[in-house]
Formats: structure tokens, sequence, C-alpha cells
């Protein structure tokens, strides 16, 4: 979350990530369940935008675990990538209590659309 609004990313950019993911849209399948998708900047386009790397399960759950400029890093080192399918495939076996008790804790948190 901190990063999200560092760079100025709103909920609706991320839940909208989600959507292009489930999609296909601006996705690349990294396995195990990870993805890393294309985010636009703010008032320009995906290209010169942010890379998010989520564990998703389809009809489950979506976690945004890293993100990252394209300016500012151009993709995840080998041991990045094993890290995060370790910690994608641990936060997956959650159950809705444990997510519950993580979200009350701030350790996760949800996203959630004010109209």
């Amino acid at each position: 979350m901190k990063w999200a609004k560092k760079a100025n990313l709103s909920e609706l950019n991320l839940l909208e990530a989600i959507d292009n993911l489930e999609k296909g849209l601006s996705v690349a399948e990294l396995g195990g369940n990870l993805f890393k998708i294309r985010v636009k900047r703010a008032g320009k386009g995906k290209s010169s935008g942010y890379r998010t790397i989520v564990v998703y399960k389809k009809e489950e759950k979506a976690i945004f675990l890293y993100g990252f400029g394209k300016n500012e890093k151009s993709n995840i080192e080998k041991a990045e990538l094993q890290y995060f399918k370790k910690l994608g495939s641990d936060l997956l076996a959650l159950d809705a209590k444990q997510i519950t008790h993580s979200t009350q804790k701030q350790i996760l948190f949800d996203l959630e659309v004010t109209e």
C-alpha cells in the first residue's frame, strides 16, 4: 500500500490491473500462480507505467506482492522470482479466517472502491 500511494495509484488503478489479468491484457505469467501486470501511470499509458507482481488464484484471491516503475528497474531477478513464488504460495494457502486476521492487523489490505 505504501508503494501504491507513493506512486499515486488509486485502488481503482489496482482493481483495473486485476481486471486486465482476468482478461489476459498486459500480463506475463511467471509460473506458480504469479503474474507480472502492467499498470498505467496517471496521465500516461501502460508502456511508461508500472509493473506489479501479483499472486492470483482465479475467482478466489489476488494479492499484490511488489510494484516498481519501468524506469526504475527493467525486471525482477531470478532470486526475487523464487522468493515471490514461495511468498505467493504461502499467501494462497491462507484460509478466510487467516486473511481476515491479517487484514485486521494491517498485514494485508483489502481493495474496495468507494463511490
